[in-house]
Formats: C-alpha cells, structure tokens, sequence
C-alpha cells in the first residue's frame, strides 16, 4: 500500500466524498412503497469505491501511473503494477487501451454531462479496497461522528417490529446507522449520509457488564462482501440515497441505511432472561464514533408476569 493523490486538481487539496465505500446502491424494480422497499426485487450492490464530488466536464488525472487497460463509454481502468489497478468511472476517456498515463500529468478524460463526480475505484490483488484507508488517497480528514438513529427488533424474516418489553425465541436485530461526509458535498447532494465504515454491536446487563461481547455487524474498512451477501448486512427497507424504484428516481432524497446485525435472526434463549441494553457503535474510517442503546427484555420461560 502506498499513497497517492486526488484525481481531479487541485491533487494536494481534499475534495468532498459524496458516496462512501460501502454505501447501499439499491435499484428497485418495484414502485415506490415502502412494501416496494420491504419485499421488491431488483439489484443490490455494495458501492465499490468512493465518489469524489467536482463539476461535469472536469478533467480526471491518474492517481498512480499505469497503463490502460480498459476503455468504455463510461470509464477508464489503469494497471499500476503489482497486482494493483485503479478505475475512473463517469468519465469520457481522452486515453485509449494501451497508452501509459502518468500521475498528476495525463488526462485520462473528463467528467459525463449530469455525474457531478468521479467515482474511483481501487483494486488490490483481485479485491476492491477502500480508498480511505489511512495511507492511501492522501490528504483526507475526517472530524465528523458517525450517528446510529434507532434500534429495532423484528420478528425472523419479516417486517413486523417485536416490542422490546417482552421478547422470546429468536429476532431480528435491526439498527440505522449514518455517517456525514467530512466536507459537504454540492447542490443536491449536500446533506445527504454516507455509510459508517464500522458497525459493532454488544448486549450488557444492568450493570453495565457484557453480556455478549462487542460483535462486527458490518465491516467496510478494508473491503467490502460479495453483493450476493447484501441482503446479510443490510436490513430490508434500506435503500441508497436517491434511489430508484421502477422508472421513479428519487431525487434530493436521502437514503435509509438499515443493517441487519446478524445474518441470521438472533437466539435469545442463549442469554438468560432479564433485562438487557443492546449498544449499537458506528464508526467511520478515522476511528471517529456513535453509539445508541436500546433496553429489551428477554422472558423465554412460560407464561408472562415478571421481567
């Protein structure tokens, strides 16, 4: 690993990040309902680089020397060496399969009409990494929190939320979780979330004392699953920002970033009844942090009265 610049100038300035490593990328092939959301069809990926916000039209350098070896209407790839290549998406190319290009020098193409970004992608020995990994696209600072706006419990597989007062057999663990671009992104875009680079989970009794240990419910710091998992990660009613259902695009609106803490529904036989807090933690590249809690009570042996 080593670092390297930004791919549009000024190279040595930080620009906004829009999309996150890791984001939801939902395309809905339902209406837009939220049982279109709950149960539609469609694709489900997780975002595969990072979307570096700059006008259309502006022009896209390599972040790392290479050659070109791919060329499509829609982006460019350049092979680093060492089993390292690098792809520049939303751009028109001005290089041609091939050519070598260098860092900060060679025009690889310029920004499509209606993108506003340049998405950039970074793959290491056959799998993407994240480019905001400490020593990597350099310089990026982040001083944001992430956040974890609620926690809910759900029956196995379905939607319908369990109340927390009175929970046996298994559920469905489910939180909402943010993070905020370190530097706001422009016009429509501003405001809108990216996606935590971290989300753990523990259950604690009481007295604060653990109960099951802090536990990785997503992990977008290095790489990210295959998209075949999505739906073990994120929760259904999740959808990307600006998402699309059917022909609808959902323009200016933000996305709605579930996960599921478990891929599969949680057991709660395995702890002994009583009363518990579930603590939920996001936290982004930087190591900065959220947290959210939610007391539940767990009542598997017979009957009701009691806690």
């Amino acid at each position: 690993m080593s670092q390297y610049c930004w791919p549009v100038k000024p190279f040595d300035s930080q620009h906004p990040v829009r999309g996150a490593f890791g984001d939801p990328r939902t395309v809905f092939d339902v209406p837009p309902t939220m049982d279109g959301a709950f149960t539609g069809g469609g694709q489900f990926q997780f975002h595969f680089g990072v979307d570096i916000s700059a006008p259309d039209g502006t022009t896209v350098y390599p972040v790392v020397s290479g050659t070109v070896t791919q060329v499509t209407p829609e982006w460019v790839g350049v092979d680093t060496g060492g089993g390292r290549s690098f792809q520049y998406w939303h751009i028109k190319a001005a290089v041609k399969k091939g050519d070598h290009v260098d860092a900060r020098t060679t025009a690889l193409g310029t920004i499509l009409p209606d993108f506003g970004h340049v998405h950039l992608t970074e793959i290491e020995q056959g799998h993407d990494v994240n480019p905001l990994v400490e020593g990597r696209l350099t310089p990026y600072d982040d001083n944001t929190d992430p956040r974890v706006d609620s926690i809910t419990f759900r029956a196995p597989g379905g939607t319908a939320e369990v109340i927390p007062n009175f929970m046996r057999g298994s559920v469905d663990m489910i939180a909402e979780a943010y993070d905020t671009p370190s530097i706001p992104a422009p016009g429509p875009w501003a405001g809108l979330p990216v996606a935590p680079a971290l989300l753990t989970w523990r259950i604690q009794d009481l007295d604060g004392l653990a109960t099951v240990a802090e536990t990785v419910a997503a992990d977008f710091r290095a790489t990210i699953p295959d998209n075949s998992q999505f739906w073990n990660h994120g929760a259904r009613g999740a959808y990307q920002n600006m998402s699309v259902f059917g022909p609808h695009y959902s323009w200016g609106q933000p996305g709605c970033y579930l996960f599921k803490l478990t891929p599969k529904p949680f057991d709660t036989k395995t702890i002994p009844d009583g009363v518990y807090d579930l603590v939920v933690t996001a936290t982004d590249i930087r190591g900065n942090q959220g947290s959210r809690s939610r007391r539940f009570t767990v009542h598997n042996r017979p009957g009701w009265v009691g806690s």
